[in-house]
Parts: structure tokens; sequence; C-alpha cells
């Protein structure tokens, strides 16, 4: 192994508490990783089981947090622990965050694709259900949030303020459920 830095051997990998490798460099508001050592963001934590409700109200609080790839992680954990009909939907939204967050980083081209293919997802997905607002999510808005914020940054070839930007989950007045 080399030498040891920041409490770390180099050449070592990091192991979470099962021995699977996993990167504990800290991390920014946007997911990107900082040296060891850094001050980064708390993680958010992975394999949470949250009700569909919950789910959608915390990342909509980590979006208007300008935290989108913290609220991917939460669509993450829906889309793993939810019923297998519901997984295209919860990707989809997973893809969303994603989305703002290289738009937010300054990826254009990641950005509005991805932007774009999570607006078809969704869309697709209630399409294929009927379901255009489930949990009290309007995806038709959704999607037209998604392709215009792509359309922005394509234009404008410049990185968003990701909490400036944020989508809101629930429509105007929606109360949480």
């Amino acid at each position: 192994m080399g030498s040891a830095s920041a409490g770390r051997q180099i050449g070592a990998r990091d192991r979470d508490e099962e021995g699977r490798a996993r990167n504990a460099r800290p991390r920014d508001g946007l997911g990107r990783p900082l040296p060891y050592g850094a001050q980064g963001v708390e993680r958010q934590p992975e394999g949470v089981v949250r009700t569909p409700g919950q789910s959608v109200a915390e990342a909509q609080e980590l979006l208007d947090a300008g935290r989108p790839f913290h609220a991917h992680e939460v669509f993450e954990d829906a889309w793993k622990a939810g019923p297998e009909e519901e997984r295209e939907l919860w990707r989809g939204l997973a893809q969303l965050a994603v989305g703002l967050t290289h738009a937010a980083r300054g990826n254009v081209t990641g950005g509005a694709r991805l932007l774009r293919r999570g607006a078809g997802a969704v869309t697709e997905w209630a399409s294929q259900t009927g379901r255009g607002r489930p949990y009290d999510m309007d995806l038709a808005e959704l999607a037209i949030w998604a392709r215009g914020l792509a359309e922005d940054v394509e234009r404008d070839g410049e990185s968003v303020e990701a909490g400036a930007r944020a989508p809101r989950l629930r429509g105007r007045g929606a109360g949480s459920s």
C-alpha cells in the first residue's frame, strides 16, 4: 500500500460496514467528490424505505435547498423499494433530479439529455398507467419544466442555480399526502 494520507492509505479502498466498496470522500451539495478531509455536506442515507408521500416531500426539500443529487438518492430508494408497477415513475423522477444536477454542474449536454429522458419516462409512465397525478405530482407539468430547462441550458450553455430552477413536484398550492 502507499503512505497514509488524511487517515487513509493511498491505494486502499473505502468500504461500508458490509465490506462493499464505497467512496467515503466528502461531497459538495451537487454530489461532486471533494478531497479527503475537506468539509462536505452530509450525504443522503441510502436504502431508506419511505412512503411515497414522504419520498416526494423529502425530495422537494432537497430540490428547494439546491441539492438535486441528494433528491435523486431519495427517488432511487423509492424506485428500488417500491412496487414493480411504479419503478419507471421513480426512475424517471431520479433522471429529472440527475438532469438538474448536471445542468447545475455545467454539463449542458448531459443535463439536457437526462432532463429529456426523465420527462419522457414520467410522461410514458403516466400514459401507460392513466395516472397523471400520482401522489399529487403533476407529471405533465414536470415534463414541461424539464423540457423547458433542457432548452434553456442548451441555449445559454451555462450552469444553472439548482435551487432557483428546482421543479415543484406537487402543483401550486398542492397539499402534502
